[in-house]
């Protein structure tokens, strides 16, 4: 595996990437630590120290903590996710842009740039929502102008974050925006390790539960894997062809129906529209807004309710996404042009039935899977009594979603150069295959 580490340094164009990448991590994680002006950082960090972050806990995950620094990269990605929630459904809905998406490349691009104004549209929304809250709890204490200048700000950092993600995913390695997500994630690693340190020594948390909390974290990294990995594999079987004195076709292979076709995206979805529900129900009543976001000190009814919305949303999301990105048609279109088929189902319309049909069992099977994954670790921290411990759950699955996803890219790139890919091959692929 060291060896195929380096061969990644020996091909400039790979080498070039990466370092592209880490340079806009690095630009990233700075631009996480330069204050707002006008704002009491000290005032903002002892707010989420005390738990009166609420809702916005969830924000701070992915921002790596610029949210409680309230730093110009405070509101992170989310507009941007926000904003491709919203496009998304509306392609869904309108037939218009659902023909620009798939006509042409021009066609794409104008849903791209609509994307992006979206999100700033989203952007200057959840910072004036944000700034109000702020003066609430004192931490913003500015006049209207002050004001002002605060929301130019934070919408600024927060296009400034989604052109990063936009020219990481052009010139790095892997998804931008995922990538910039999983640094948020990563980087709060080292404080959350400290903070349990620290709550251990004052007795705050017994050997027991930290040693749980280690089982747990293990257990969620191995079923975030094989959800990742996971595979249903649907025999095909070709036709013989004769094409002059040549024979074509006559072997078998299979179509890979993954378990998880939406990857970590139904997660942050659901995590945003929770997010920004909650900012709103902020508005109405504190009480209101407890029902969107798991609290160990709530009601049990309020966990309740959000715990049920939060899988609800998993569910849809994984569908939606799915039904998105995977085309049953079109794969039984180009089955049934070079002679395949599936034993015992008819080709065409039969074929992409059946398909459709094995897919839903398979998407349902996941979902449920990455709903218990995304919840498990919220159950166990209130039952354990540990506070801000993030190695679990939401968190650990986009890091190892994302992770997968880049290092199966490099590998890609390798074995197109002819170098060994990074992971070992198992039968001709490489990962671990999860057959159902």
């Amino acid at each position: 595996m060291l060896g195929s580490l380096g061969d990644v340094f020996r091909l400039p164009d790979l080498k070039r990437r990466i370092l592209f990448t880490i340079a806009v991590l690095f630009i990233f994680r700075l631009g996480a630590h330069i204050p707002t002006p006008g704002i009491d950082t000290q005032a903002m960090s002892d707010l989420f120290r005390s738990g009166s972050g609420g809702i916005l806990d969830f924000l701070n995950i992915f921002s790596g903590g610029a949210l409680s620094r309230f730093s110009i990269f405070a509101l992170g990605v989310a507009p941007y996710i926000n904003a491709s929630i919203v496009m998304q459904l509306l392609v869904v809905i309108f037939p218009y842009l659902e023909k620009l998406q798939k006509d042409n490349e021009e066609g794409r691009k104008k849903i791209i740039q609509w994307t992006r104004y979206g999100a700033i549209l989203f952007a200057v929304v959840q910072a004036i929502g944000m700034t109000t809250w702020l003066r609430s709890y004192n931490v913003f204490s500015g006049a209207f102008f002050d004001a002002v200048i605060v929301v130019t700000t934070v919408t600024a950092g927060s296009i400034a974050v989604m052109w990063l993600g936009e020219e990481l995913s052009d010139h790095g390695i892997g998804n931008g925006i995922s990538l910039l997500i999983f640094a948020g994630i990563v980087a709060r690693v080292p404080g959350a390790i400290g903070q349990s340190w620290t709550l251990l020594r004052a007795g705050s948390m017994n050997v027991f539960a930290l040693l749980l909390a280690l089982v747990l974290m293990v257990a969620v990294v191995a079923g975030c894997i094989l959800l990742q990995e996971g595979q249903r594999r649907l025999p095909v079987q070709y036709a013989k062809r004769v094409v002059g004195n040549k024979i074509y076709g006559g072997q078998s292979t299979f179509i890979p129906l993954k378990v998880n076709q939406a990857g970590v995206i139904p997660i942050i979805f659901a995590g945003s529209i929770l997010m920004f529900f909650g900012m709103i129900a902020r508005f109405v009543s504190e009480n209101l807004a407890l029902y969107f976001q798991f609290t160990p000190g709530s009601a049990w009814y309020q966990n309740f309710v959000y715990c049920v919305v939060s899988s609800i949303l998993i569910l849809f999301f994984s569908y939606f996404y799915t039904a998105v990105v995977f085309n049953p048609t079109d794969i039984a279109n180009n089955m049934k042009k070079y002679g395949g088929f599936i034993l015992g189902i008819r080709p065409g319309q039969p074929t992409a039935d059946y398909i459709s049909k094995v897919m839903e069992r398979v998407t349902l099977g996941g979902a449920v899977f990455l709903a218990v994954l995304a919840l498990l670790p919220n159950f166990m921290s209130s039952t354990m009594g540990i506070r801000g411990f993030y190695f679990g759950g939401t968190a650990v699955l986009i890091v190892v979603g994302v992770a997968l996803d880049t290092v199966h890219q490099i590998e890609a790139q390798l074995l197109m150069r002819h170098y060994d890919g990074i992971l070992k091959k198992s039968g001709g692929r490489s990962g671990s295959l999860l057959r159902l």
